[in-house]
């Protein structure tokens, strides 16, 4: 990797960590764990690492996943993450998540 590209990416990855401190976005917008470190860019919202397994599951038409700090990010995709936030698009796509609990067995169906 050439040393702009890993000045863009470290400096993406500190946006995206710092977002991770604000209110809502400090848990995973499925679960409520704390800590997350990975996001589904096209929804807006922060995940822990199984819940980002479970969105990959769903596919990429629904949830695009990807790490904070192992991959690169666009400009587009933070500014939608800036856009929504866990607060605002469970707001949106999940107003009623007591209805739709994230599977608590091993194979996470």
């Amino acid at each position: 990797m050439d040393r702009a590209k890993k000045v863009v990416n470290e400096k993406n990855e500190r946006i995206l960590l710092e977002m991770t401190k604000q209110p809502g976005n400090d848990t995973c917008a499925d679960c409520g764990a704390k800590g997350p470190r990975w996001a589904s860019h096209n929804l807006g919202v922060f995940l822990c690492i199984r819940c980002g397994g479970l969105h990959r599951k769903m596919g990429t038409h629904i949830s695009k996943v990807k790490s904070i700090s192992l991959d690169s990010w666009t400009p587009e995709q933070i500014e939608n993450m800036r856009q929504w936030g866990n607060l605002k698009a469970n707001a949106k796509w999940n107003p009623h998540s007591e209805l739709h609990p994230v599977p608590v067995n091993a194979s996470d169906r």
